[in-house]
């Protein structure tokens, strides 16, 4: 596990699967192979009201980690993450009196998986409620897990295959994390965010 960076591809009136094709060919063409499918996906879940202050948690899976689990609790003032096994996708079943979820909003990415030198590169296709919403490029640099100490590298990378629609400045919560030791719940952190976003866009073009 290195550092991972997330980048939301503008679609620009094609279909999924048309800008999927456009940016395997030129991850392709610098030498990436593909190797597997991957899939992240997000289920989130709101307190009754009956236990007062409201809560949220986001349950994720990352194809990744296959054996783990993530959730990050929202309190209102700050947001509480915990990387458990299997079990915890139980607990919340058992636990439907207490939190519902919210089938509506159920976010996933998903698609190919490429790896380029150091480099390891995920297409995803996002879809929120089975509506697809646009395109999620995940870009992992493997030898670092200081943010810090790769960013210019993985900025030249990414505008290498995705062009202009790559800023120069990190995103925010890159930019808090520069100084500190990338671990897999900053990846999942990241992928709320954008889901978040997602969510609250309109339908993206057909799939």
């Amino acid at each position: 596990m290195g550092v991972t960076i997330l980048h939301q591809f503008p679609v620009e009136n094609r279909t999924g699967p048309a800008v999927i094709e456009l940016l395997t060919k030129r991850i392709a063409a610098l030498g990436a192979v593909q190797h597997g499918q991957f899939l992240v996906d997000c289920e989130t879940y709101s307190s009754v009201p009956q236990l007062g202050h409201q809560r949220t948690v986001h349950v994720l899976h990352n194809s990744e980690q296959p054996a783990t689990v993530f959730s990050l609790l929202e309190t209102g003032t700050k947001t509480i993450p915990l990387a458990t096994d299997g079990l915890f996708d139980l607990l919340m079943m058992k636990m439907s009196s207490f939190y519902t979820s919210k089938k509506q909003t159920k976010a996933e990415s998903k698609g190919p998986r490429f790896e380029i030198g150091d480099f390891c590169v995920k297409l995803g296709t996002v879809t929120v409620s089975s509506n697809f919403k646009g395109i999620l490029v995940e870009v992992e640099y493997r030898p670092c897990i200081v943010p810090q100490m790769c960013w210019e590298l993985m900025k030249e990378f990414l505008q290498g295959f995705l062009g202009s629609s790559v800023l120069s400045n990190p995103p925010v919560y890159f930019q808090n994390k520069m100084n500190d030791v990338y671990t897999p719940i900053d990846t999942i952190h990241q992928y709320l965010e954008h889901f978040t976003i997602f969510r609250k866009s309109p339908a993206g073009i057909r799939t």
